[in-house]
């Protein structure tokens, strides 16, 4: 059984009771579909500073040309003790081997965007968490999201996509690649990478290339480029090109009748009439009794990572 990655979390969205009201904010499909995969490292930036349960609301401000972080009807301002937290808390978490992170939505602390903020009597809908700011800063390639957008299912197929493949690039970083491990892991992720940004998947081919000179500079380019391509939506004609591609292996195998079956199918997708793993499981059938090592390799067509290409 595959050790389970370890994730950061909002710690009211694991059923804590640490929320301003006394309450929680229990979130099911994280902890009982998302939690059989991941470790969970829960974190309340608002008890860690101090702040009781219950406690005041508090809210971003306006203030001076300054964003402050006040009591909503005392206005004691916690400004200070949040941000110098914040910046601690992330340096310790850039220790801890994170693999992404899933943040409180509309929080003034966690909220990763679109949180309220106060001005002049004014609410604008653009703030981001002291928090989840200091954290996103100090991990820029940490894999983060926030827990009402899970429900989108594309936007939650994209963020535990990039868990894994960072889950899977920081292991190969780990293990100090030689030349050929820096090869032979861009090979395996063709397929995923071209799915979402082919511009960026070929800046990466040609940091691949010189593969022979690499140096930790080079793998940390290649990091950045691949997290970069991840973070773009895959599209439904992105992935029909890939299928098509994949189908290209199978021309000399396959008779015009199953040719046209695949075909239809990736029509069918393309047009939104079936998920992404219907056509995939048909080509996987094909690729099962007329082998291409290189196509069995893909991380693309290992869908059982959290039942992923439902969509």
């Amino acid at each position: 059984m595959m050790k389970r990655i370890r994730v950061g979390i909002s710690m009211c969205l694991l059923g804590e009771a640490v929320r301003y009201d006394g309450g929680h904010k229990h979130d099911p499909f994280i902890t009982k579909i998302l939690g059989k995969h991941f470790e969970y490292y829960p974190v309340c930036p608002e008890v860690e500073i101090g702040l009781g349960i219950p406690r005041e609301s508090i809210r971003l401000v306006i203030s001076d040309g300054e964003t402050r972080l006040l009591g909503i009807k005392s206005e004691t301002d916690h400004t200070q003790a949040m941000t110098m937290y914040a910046h601690h808390k992330a340096n310790e978490l850039a220790k801890m081997d994170l693999r992404g992170y899933i943040f409180k939505k509309d929080s003034p602390s966690c909220g990763m965007e679109r949180v309220r903020i106060y001005s002049n009597g004014a609410v604008h809908k653009n703030g981001v968490g002291i928090f989840a700011h200091a954290v996103m800063e100090r991990l820029p390639l940490l894999p983060v999201e926030e827990e009402g957008r899970l429900h989108d299912p594309e936007l939650r197929e994209n963020f535990i996509e990039r868990i894994f493949c960072y889950h899977r690039w920081l292991d190969c970083l780990n293990h100090y690649p030689k030349p050929k491990d820096f090869v032979a892991f861009h090979t395996r992720h063709k397929l995923t990478l071209l799915s979402h940004d082919r511009t960026i998947y070929s800046d990466m081919g040609r940091l691949v290339a010189n593969a022979k000179r690499l140096s930790r500079a080079m793998l940390d380019q290649y990091g950045t480029l691949m997290m970069t391509c991840l973070k773009k939506n895959a599209t439904r004609k992105k992935h029909s090109n890939v299928l098509y591609h994949l189908m290209g292996y199978l021309k000399n195998q396959i008779d015009a009748q199953d040719k046209q079956e695949l075909i239809s199918l990736i029509e069918d997708y393309r047009n939104t009439q079936i998920p992404l793993i219907v056509p995939i499981t048909l080509l996987m059938h094909h690729f099962r009794r007329h082998p291409v090592d290189w196509v069995m390799q893909q991380t693309y067509l290992n869908p059982t990572e959290l039942t992923l290409r439902n969509v």
